[in-house]
């Protein structure tokens, strides 16, 4: 959800920060995942620019370890 754009849900409505938080990490595990596994990658950072930060890694066993962070402003 951006600035402009009207909230989908009550949950966005009522807390956009919250909401944001909650768009990026399902990002991270689904979309972001899945380009990982199509290129076989090995290592990926990546950042939005708004201080939401991930980094993946390949382990040992082929599982896929994700660490990410979300910063808020208020």
């Amino acid at each position: 959800m951006n600035q402009y754009s009207t909230p989908e849900t009550l949950a966005e409505a009522l807390a956009p920060e919250q909401s944001q938080r909650k768009n990026w990490s399902a990002f991270v595990e689904s979309e972001v995942v899945n380009f990982f596994n199509i290129h076989k990658l090995e290592k990926m950072t990546l950042e939005d620019g708004r201080g939401n930060k991930a980094k993946l890694a390949r382990t040992k066993d082929n599982e896929i370890k994700v660490e990410y962070t979300s910063s808020v402003l208020l």
